[in-house]
């Protein structure tokens, strides 16, 4: 590799360096892709080929969660014995520690849930194996091993947590027992107190936020963290506090909120053609954007939206809150394309994930984000067991200051900015 190692990926511009770093490639990951026409791949496979080729439970539409890790971990579909191990695994590592429930109870009851969900998640750093080997010394080329142990024993629990921290929040702390018997999409919908066909919801929701490339806040984050050599738990929890944020994960509830307030408005009756194009443009002349729609990297439909819609289609096609994304999928993207301003007119996932989860009784946005966490965790621990088998290193990139970034555009500071920029006024 040394010798292919300056050659040049990307350029790096002001704008890049200003706007984010969006669009800079200067991450690895071989876990996702997301190309901007044809939308998120899977270790090579796209989401309909997933969906496709994943093996299925009894009597169920949606693939096995387990599945899709096995895949994300080693690249290949797997069997029904391969998914069935995994299920077995998970099963048994299912089982919470008795002070991660005292955590969640010691919470008040107006706490946001994605702080309950990180912090429980931050408490069970004591349980790591990889903390362990490390301080006893182990080979580095041996850390991926208590990483996948620590990543298999994590993700068996995090439907645990969540469902938990949901009957403590809204369910008067009505706690279901788990279900050993089931999968792990299964099982959330058992602890959930959600029958058929929410166990496919779940399964649904958890491989389409699985991942996402490792660029955006969340997985980056999850990256950048575990690149200390921080534990999977320590590493995820950080990520969820990254997804918590209003331009990452709490995107599906704006949609949801958005639709509630178009209702509303409209009275509970279904709108004309001619009224919703109006509130779609009172919303875009009010200087807000339309939630939903548009994504910075993707330039056509996100595919996580189409398969959520056939979902949709076959299974609430007279939901009221539907009928609305129905028609506003047809008239969103030629009133943004007449705009002008939007580099992608079309809906993104986030369009449709709280629609379907409102239909099915979990009304409490907030939560929404919880879903998304446990879905991305997934393949957050793929790549940080990779990255740990890979020996990847600390990332330490370099930053500049605003009056270096001046110099290099050729903008001569003013005087006052001169002083101290190289460690003594230029005077001196």
């Amino acid at each position: 590799m040394q010798e292919y190692a300056d050659i040049e990926v990307d350029k790096v511009t002001i704008s890049k360096i200003l706007g984010g770093m969006r669009g800079l490639k200067c991450l690895v990951t071989d876990i996702s892709y997301l190309d901007p026409n044809e939308g998120i791949r899977y270790r090579g496979y796209t989401l309909h080929e997933v969906f496709q080729k994943l093996p299925r439970p009894a009597n169920a539409e949606i693939p096995y969660v387990e599945g899709l890790l096995y895949l994300l971990l080693t690249g290949d579909i797997p069997s029904e014995s391969d998914v069935s191990d995994v299920v077995d695994e998970f099963s048994k590592r299912r089982i919470l520690p008795r002070y991660v429930y005292e955590v969640i109870d010691a919470f008040p009851c107006c706490s946001h849930p994605m702080t309950i969900f990180s912090s429980a998640i931050l408490t069970m750093h004591r349980e790591s194996f990889f903390n362990k080997k490390y301080h006893a010394g182990i080979n580095k080329l041996d850390y991926w091993e208590p990483m996948f142990e620590d990543s298999l024993n994590l993700l068996a629990k995090l439907p645990e947590i969540a469902s938990y921290i949901y009957a403590k929040l809204y369910m008067d702390g009505k706690e279901i027992q788990s279900n050993p018997s089931l999968d792990m999409g299964g099982n959330f919908a058992f602890m959930m107190g959600k029958d058929k066909p929410y166990d496919d919801v779940s399964r649904l929701h958890f491989i389409l936020h699985s991942d996402h490339e490792s660029g955006n806040v969340s997985a980056h984050t999850g990256h950048l963290v575990a690149s200390s050599l921080s534990d999977i738990y320590l590493s995820t929890s950080a990520m969820i506090n990254g997804l918590a944020g209003p331009l990452h994960g709490l995107a599906n509830q704006e949609v949801l909120r958005w639709l509630r307030e178009l209702i509303d408005r409209m009275g509970g009756a279904e709108p004309t053609e001619a009224e919703l194009k109006q509130y779609v443009w009172d919303t875009l002349n009010s200087g807000l954007v339309v939630p939903g729609y548009g994504h910075a990297v993707l330039r056509k439909t996100d595919p996580r939206y189409l398969i959520q819609r056939e979902f949709s289609l076959k299974h609430l096609p007279e939901d009221p809150i539907f009928k609305y994304v129905d028609m506003l999928y047809k008239i969103v993207p030629p009133i943004l394309m007449e705009q002008g301003k939007a580099k992608n007119p079309w809906p993104n996932v986030d369009a449709q994930s709280g629609v379907i989860q409102w239909h099915y009784g979990v009304r409490e946005y907030d939560f929404y984000t919880v879903l998304f966490g446990i879905g991305r965790a997934i393949g957050i621990a793929a790549n940080v067991i990779w990255d740990r088998a890979l020996l990847y290193p600390l990332e330490r990139p370099k930053s500049l200051t605003t009056a270096m970034l001046e110099e290099i555009a050729g903008i001569k500071p003013p005087a006052a900015q001169t002083r101290g920029r190289h460690g003594k006024s230029d005077d001196v």
